[in-house]
């Protein structure tokens, strides 16, 4: 039987990407000796997305001694150590892969952080495949970005399959475009009117993953 595959964002959909950054923010401006006005300026540098030219110019505002190569390596391991993935969520990984599906990550950002991240909370351990944008220069909503994502997975875009993720133009758009059914995780908020709404909404990663088990059982009885 042909498994179905799914590709889930990471950053706010398997792990709490915004609650980390706050509580590292808080640690870093203490560690550095810097007051608590400047916390909000520092979350404000990696909250899209942080590389490692963010700590050049981070270093530069607060004449750090530390270069910008020791902060952002610094860096990693604090958002390795301080982020987390549900264990009900790490539990649905496993269970989906038992239930014949091929699971895969598909995340924007920069290696280094994003495999850290992977490895520490124990993801890395239950997907079948990851691809970062970094690797090969293909950002989501490019159908490239899937495409290489469902590659490192065993299979293609053309099989079909799930996108699951948090942001509306590049989990939804993305994988739409990408011949993806899609499921919104909603994190408590409403889907912005004027966008292509998703298959499905959940309210966080687990209530997805729910929602998958029960299509594929739905799929094992009409094709047997």
């Amino acid at each position: 039987m042909r498994r179905l595959l799914v590709l889930f964002d990471l950053d706010d959909t398997l792990v709490d990407r915004r609650g980390t950054l706050d509580r590292w923010a808080a640690e870093f401006t203490a560690r550095h000796g810097l007051g608590d006005e400047e916390r909000a300026y520092v979350l404000g540098m990696v909250a899209e997305r942080a590389y490692p030219s963010t700590f050049d110019a981070i270093r530069i505002r607060y004449r750090l001694p530390t270069s910008a190569d020791e902060l952002w390596r610094a860096y990693c391991a604090d958002i390795a150590a301080l982020g987390s993935c549900p264990s009900e969520v790490l539990d649905g990984l496993a269970e989906l892969r038992v239930a014949g599906w091929r699971v895969g990550v598909a995340t924007n950002g920069a290696v280094d952080i994003q495999r850290s991240k992977l490895r520490a909370t124990g993801i890395s351990e239950r997907v079948d495949g990851v691809f970062v944008s970094e690797e090969a220069d293909a950002r989501k909503p490019q159908t490239r970005h899937f495409a290489l994502a469902a590659t490192r997975c065993g299979t293609k875009l053309g099989d079909g399959g799930w996108m699951v993720g948090d942001n509306p133009v590049n989990d939804v758009g993305g994988g739409r475009s990408a011949g993806l059914s899609t499921i919104w995780i909603s994190n408590d908020r409403s889907w912005p009117l004027g966008n292509p709404e998703p298959d499905h909404t959940a309210p966080h990663a687990r209530a997805a993953i729910d929602l998958l088990l029960l299509h594929s059982a739905d799929h094992t009885r009409t094709t047997t």
